[in-house]
């Protein structure tokens, strides 16, 4: 399986940025195309994207390690991916790694995903937007 990676530092303290990536609530505010995210119990979240122009519906996984500082989120079957975001302090800035695994989209889309996925992030995340402090 394929894997994609992109880095991005961003000007906010480690604690603050891993806070507001680790809230479920958020993936919609972040994830290029996700349109909704809802906890179901466990580490499972029903989710909606909206995917060349089509509305799909499903469930993922979610797993947040605090100790390592680590997002870990993922699908099983038509929908095969997994994902990770890595977080690093590096002094008053911290450093967002991002991989993505898939079988189902072609490279250039899925680089593309990745850095507006990035984009959002740093864009909620040194502006202050509601959620992210």
């Amino acid at each position: 399986m394929p894997t994609y990676r992109r880095s991005r530092t961003l000007r906010a303290g480690e604690e603050r940025v891993f806070e507001y990536l680790a809230d479920v609530h958020n993936l919609p505010r972040y994830f290029d195309r996700m349109t909704s995210a809802e906890p179901a119990g466990g580490d499972t979240v029903e989710v909606t994207a909206e995917v060349h122009g089509e509305t799909e519906r499903g469930e993922a996984w979610f797993r947040v390690d605090r100790t390592a500082r680590r997002i870990q989120w993922g699908s099983e079957g038509d929908n095969d991916y997994a994902g990770m975001l890595d977080l690093r302090a590096d002094q008053d800035r911290t450093i967002v790694d991002i991989e993505l695994r898939t079988e189902h989209a072609a490279a250039e889309e899925i680089d593309q995903s990745l850095d507006t996925t990035l984009d959002h992030i740093q864009q909620q995340i040194e502006a202050g937007s509601p959620g992210s402090s």
